[in-house]
């Protein structure tokens, strides 16, 4: 018989990870009311004088930057964005949503530190300095910025001047959803380096199995997330003409080749899943998301709700997220189930593509061990919105390695006692 394997975790080592995750359970269980409080505090006290700065703000910039509304360039931009908007105030309305969101980040603020920094530098799972980790939540913060100003400028102006505005913004959203997947190796490198893998026997290994599961690819590259974490991952990006295999500088120097295939042949299950219908079931929501929205926009504008003085005025956009994070928290338990059983399925076929049991237990047990996964989480955690199951139940759906055969002739092996 083979000999069981070792258990996943050394008690001091199990006790350090029931530690670590410890404040993350808390966090999860506390965070949805946190922000729902953030969120009535806006709506509740908040909205009426912030508006009221951004008036005037806007008010104070538009005389001291009336120099733009001549120049040849900034013109265009300062025209386009009147016609859109319908009536003098898109500005005040953009520095709204700004201050909406650096509102809600200087909030959490103390959460970003304890939990992206000081409890990941604790339990020895982060590299970051100080530096680059606040840079880091700059570029994020930017980036958020960047979307609600595109959401404003966007949504509101459009809703603004079209009756059917939901219609007219969700079909080309819809679509560009179906096949934004295609700018994915684009996105990691915002914030880490990339670098092609060097030819030689791993890369070579990569490419004999991609052509056995018949998935073309543009190129394998290693993703140098070592500077922030201590995590390994492996991961596909992109669709088409664009897809990439990113695998981490950790990854390689924690696996072995042939783990490093199992890690690869787990994602390369996931390309074989069939996108359309979640692509479409997700384009369908956006659209009635929307249309949700309007019928928001419609009943805010009739009430005069927090001051509303016509449809689609910007003092509802606090409402906006309210919708938006009621919708996503309600449907995460869902999309997290069927997440987990595309998990399941893609290490069935990685299982399947590489006929390697012992080498995919190794790298199920490496990743456990070098990412401090809980082998058992609190039912509700996973239930909540696990994305993964949990790496006990992985490790138990992998078949035993098939013991090897002696030679003709020679006595069959016999496995050493184990204690």
């Amino acid at each position: 018989m083979p000999r069981p394997m070792e258990p996943l975790f050394t008690p001091e080592q199990l006790a350090e990870i029931q530690a670590y995750h410890l404040p993350l359970y808390i966090k999860s269980a506390v965070s949805p009311l946190v922000y729902l409080g953030v969120l009535a505090l806006i709506l509740g006290v908040l909205v009426r004088p912030f508006y009221r700065g951004c008036e005037a703000g806007a008010a104070w910039l538009s005389q001291r930057l009336a120099f733009l509304r001549t120049a040849p360039v900034s013109r265009a931009f300062i025209q386009a964005m009147d016609r859109l908007w319908g009536e003098p105030g898109w500005g005040a309305a953009l520095l709204f949503a700004l201050l909406v969101d650096l509102f809600i980040e200087l909030v959490y603020v103390p959460a970003t530190i304890y939990f992206g920094y000081v409890l990941e530098h604790r339990y020895g799972m982060s590299t970051y300095t100080p530096l680059r980790f606040m840079l880091d939540e700059l570029k994020g913060i930017a980036l958020e910025g960047a979307a609600s100003a595109s959401l404003v400028l966007g949504l509101y102006g459009l809703a603004r001047r079209v009756k059917r505005w939901w219609l007219v913004l969700g079909l080309p959203c819809a679509l560009l959803l179906l096949v934004s997947s295609a700018l994915d190796p684009y996105r990691s490198q915002v914030y880490f380096e990339q670098a092609p893998l060097e030819q030689g026997p791993v890369r070579e290994r990569i490419t004999a199995l991609m052509a056995r599961a018949h998935i073309p690819f543009q190129d394998v590259r290693v993703e140098k997330t070592s500077v922030a974490s201590k995590r390994l991952q492996a991961y596909f990006a992109g669709q088409g003409p664009t897809r990439t295999i990113v695998l981490n500088d950790v990854i390689l120097k924690e696996l072995e080749p042939e783990e490093i295939l199992a890690a690869v042949a787990h994602e390369a299950g996931h390309v074989h899943e069939p996108k359309w219908p979640g692509r479409i079931a997700s384009s369908l929501a956006l659209i009635a998301l929307l249309f949700a929205i309007d019928r928001l926009l419609r009943l805010s504008a009739a009430r005069g709700w927090f001051g509303t003085s016509r449809f689609a005025d910007i003092r509802t956009l606090p409402l906006l997220w309210l919708l938006s994070f009621l919708v996503f928290f309600l449907s995460d338990p869902l999309s997290a189930s069927f997440s987990r059983e595309r998990e399941r399925e893609a290490d069935r076929y990685a299982l399947q593509l590489t006929q390697d049991p012992a080498a995919f237990r190794r790298m199920l047990v490496k990743a456990a061990r070098v990412n401090k996964m809980d082998p058992d989480p609190p039912r509700w955690v996973v239930l909540k919105g696990h994305s993964h199951p949990p790496i006990s139940e992985r490790l138990a759906a992998v078949p035993p390695a098939p013991e090897k055969r002696a030679p003709a002739g020679e006595p069959p092996a016999v496995s050493e006692p184990s204690h």
